[in-house]
């Protein structure tokens, strides 16, 4: 299934254009070109996989408080679109079943990154993988990832499959023992610590090397120098056209 991975992939969508981590930002993700996309997923109090990333309501939506102390019906009445412009007043929190309907129908590939809040680790790999089977096709390309190891031993057991990304912010010291363990096909690591060496190190353990966030064409050009395979990018269609040849 990586073999199809492409360079750029639209984080949260197209989050430089549209709110993170809804409908209208997937959709502008497509309309920028993308062809897979990256969102997260957190359960709300009746246990419903939904589009956010944050622990909290705060930042994204009309709400306040943490996710998990909420409904999926009281969510939904929220907007997640006002906090980023008044054209995308009414924007709701998609539910997961939502966001794949569209990403199917878009024809886009998936990186669905586990995003527990604290202490659901385990529960909330187990309820969005077990949601997400049944709707994501065969023939379409998906990858599971989560900073969180237990998400990914969920994930390696429910569904070994599907290939998992490691997400690494600041490495365990046994970081390569964890992604051996857990069988993990690609190792996802913050731009921003990156130098040809670190590439180089976790390139070594012959993992496909993801690297978020980047806006920067430079910045892309150098990571791909280094063997960075694809990144995670806000904007799919600036940096496509800005990188050129280079996407």
């Amino acid at each position: 299934m990586l073999s199809t991975l492409p360079r750029l992939i639209g984080h949260r969508g197209a989050k430089e254009n549209a709110p993170e981590n809804t409908l209208a930002s997937i959709r502008e993700a497509a309309r920028q070109g993308a062809r897979w996309v990256e969102v997260d997923v957190m359960l709300t109090r009746d246990q419903c996989p939904v589009l956010i990333h944050d622990d909290t309501l705060d930042r994204t939506t009309t709400g306040t408080g943490p996710v998990p102390l909420m409904d999926l019906a009281d969510l939904q009445q929220l907007d997640a679109g006002r906090w980023f412009d008044a054209g995308f007043v009414g924007e709701r929190v998609p539910t997961l079943e939502e966001a794949v309907a569209l990403i199917r129908d878009l024809g886009l590939g998936l990186n669905l990154e586990i995003k527990p809040y604290p202490g659901q680790e385990e529960i909330t790999a187990e309820v969005a993988l077990n949601s997400l089977r049944p709707l994501w096709p065969s023939d379409r390309p998906l990858l599971l990832s989560s900073f969180e190891v237990p998400c990914l031993e969920v994930a390696q057991r429910l569904w070994p499959e599907i290939p998992r990304g490691y997400l690494l912010w600041d490495p365990p010291a046994d970081w390569a023992a964890i992604a051996d363990r857990i069988g993990a096909a690609t190792l996802n690591v913050d731009q921003k610590r990156q130098t040809a060496d670190s590439v180089a190190e976790y390139r070594a353990t012959g993992r496909p090397v993801l690297s978020y966030t980047v806006n920067d064409a430079g910045r892309a050009r150098t990571l791909f120098g280094w063997g960075v395979s694809a990144v995670f990018t806000d904007a799919p269609g600036r940096l496509a056209r800005e990188l050129g040849a280079d996407a």
